[in-house]
């Protein structure tokens, strides 16, 4: 009995352990990840390629066990039928919605679209499609970012300056509301250092460019605002993170964005981690902790596909106000869970 009753509260302490910590990745596979926190509940999502899956959790370390559902499979026919990418949920003015980037079938034709769910629970059916979002002049664009900076909602994304694939630059505008952009796009970042330009142009199966910024997430902190964007070619391991920071009264206003020298996430070698990326941001429940979600490689060579798992850590703060993102964990490291109210 003695031994039972010991070998009981092993396991609890155990399980009580357990409960309270992670590893990376947080699922097996899942890239471009995201995700909000309303009401006690957090709601995840990633790309899947032809819908939308949302998942919903208490804590978002555990995902494998997390309520997931199908909450909208595109039309056939449509120009966003295909390659949906990069679906981010948000929840504006008391409604849910979604925003995403798909195209027919060829990738030249990608655009940014938003769906909208005005009920309680985003897991119902009531989904709608809103349409597409597009400032002047309407080109490719893909990896919409949705944010509200004084009580103005804004969006920021990844395009292409014309019609064919030169490079992908970082752009912003206003929103009129939560489903239309407001007026002309403004560029605020372009690939300009070597480490921005990582690609092998030698691979067919690849687009014949290098020049990358892409993934755009907004981060604010006492005040002071940045972007956190991805760079070079996701197909290789020197995928990175970026930032720019705003010093200014007008977020339209090019000259009032910094670009970092540097990047602020980078593929650790001795951690086993390669491509990190395209990243998003959240809070812990009590509010006090700052998290990075992103996606990333356990081994070099995987490319830009299913190998990509979800993994999240804890970030801090440089004494310059700029965020400091530390390095990727490796798959060995026991994490805390982001503290609970």
């Amino acid at each position: 009995m003695r031994i039972l009753l010991t070998g009981l509260i092993t396991c609890l302490l155990s399980c009580a352990v357990y409960a309270q910590s992670f590893q990376n990745p947080v699922l097996d596979s899942g890239a471009d990840p995201y995700s909000i926190y309303v009401d006690g509940f957090y709601y995840y999502t990633h790309t899947v390629g032809d819908r939308i899956v949302l998942y919903k959790t208490k804590n978002l370390a555990n995902l494998r066990e997390a309520d997931s559902r199908t909450i909208w499979i595109p039309p056939k026919g449509t120009a966003y039928s295909h390659e949906i990418w990069a679906p981010e949920i948000h929840f504006i003015d008391n409604a849910w919605y979604v925003y995403f980037a798909a195209d027919d079938g060829d990738n030249t034709n990608h655009r940014m679209y938003a769906i909208q769910n005005t009920t309680k629970d985003p897991f119902s059916e009531n989904w709608e499609f809103k349409g597409k979002l597009a400032a002047y002049p309407d080109r490719w664009a893909i990896d919409g970012n949705v944010f509200k900076f004084k009580d103005q909602l804004y969006m920021v994304w990844s395009g292409w300056e014309g019609e064919i694939n030169e490079q992908q630059n970082i752009y912003i505008s206003k929103m009129s509301n939560p489903w239309t952009l407001e007026g002309n796009r403004v560029l605020i970042a372009e690939p300009v250092h070597n480490w921005e330009k990582q690609g092998d142009l030698n691979d067919v199966n690849n687009p014949p460019h290098v020049n990358v910024n892409e993934g755009p997430q907004f981060l604010e902190h006492n005040g002071n605002v940045f972007i956190v964007y991805s760079a070079s070619g996701c197909w290789t391991d020197y995928y990175a993170l970026g930032l720019i920071e705003f010093d200014g009264d007008d977020l339209l206003n090019p000259a009032a964005w910094s670009k970092k020298a540097r990047p602020v996430f980078a593929k650790s070698e001795e951690n086993g981690v390669y491509a990190p990326g395209h990243n998003s941001f959240f809070k812990s429940p009590d509010g006090t902790e700052d998290w990075i979600l992103y996606h990333a490689n356990a081994n070099p060579g995987d490319g830009c596909g299913g190998k990509r798992s979800p993994r999240m850590q804890k970030i801090n703060w440089n004494d310059d106000g700029t965020p400091n993102l530390g390095i990727p964990v490796s798959t060995e490291t026991l994490l805390s869970i982001p503290l609970e109210n």
